[in-house]
């Protein structure tokens, strides 16, 4: 007769082994190392002296916003970007301040070295009989000199009309706001310059 199931699990789990039961063992606490003499003291005098720093800090961010929010408020302008071949030039149109027109950092008269673009410079500004008015600060890049007298012109006019419309009709008559695009034609390959051709030798 074949033993049934059961009696089979039973012979089984009889004939297992108990694992015998781990021992639990405590583990000793790690020793700290004590400190040396003295350095417990500038611990102590590094805390203090970061958040010294941090309050400081918190202070002046606090006075640099309130200022900002508070008394220093930036001057209003009106501005314009002037052009003329490949010079630019960032006018900007101040009611306070020294009167007078100051490019690159320099009075307009120190920049451009010959009457006639000083004229030009300031030719809008005299049609409008409002050099008196305004402290002009202009930012001037590429071109030549003369392109640059131009665009400040031309910047200076726009600008004038985004302070008053009223002025546009007689700006515009004047010529200061046509932006004057024409520029030197690129040089061709085999050509000397944009058309000059080399010179033809019969022999």
């Amino acid at each position: 007769m074949e033993k049934s199931n059961m009696a089979v699990k039973k012979e089984k789990s009889e004939k297992k082994p108990k694992a015998p039961a781990k021992k639990v063992v405590a583990k000793a606490p790690k020793k700290e190392k004590a400190p040396k003499e003295g350095t417990e003291v500038l611990d102590a005098e590094e805390t203090r002296a970061v958040k010294e720093a941090k309050e400081t800090r918190v202070v002046k961010d606090a006075g640099e916003t309130s200022e900002l929010k508070g008394d220093l408020k930036p001057d209003r302008y009106w501005e314009a970007v002037g052009r003329r071949k490949t010079a630019v030039a960032r006018v900007r149109l101040f009611t306070r301040g020294d009167k007078g027109i100051w490019v690159n950092d320099k009075p307009y008269g120190v920049y451009f070295h010959t009457e006639e673009m000083r004229r030009i410079a300031e030719d809008a500004l005299k049609k409008m009989k409002a050099q008196e008015r305004f402290r002009v600060v202009v930012k001037a890049n590429g071109g030549g000199l003369h392109a640059q007298a131009e665009a400040v012109r031309h910047g200076t006019a726009r600008a004038l009309t985004k302070f008053n419309q009223d002025f546009r009709k007689r700006l515009k008559r004047a010529g200061f706001l046509t932006r004057d695009s024409r520029m030197v034609e690129r040089k061709k390959f085999g050509l000397k310059k944009a058309r000059r051709a080399p010179q033809w030798a019969k022999r």
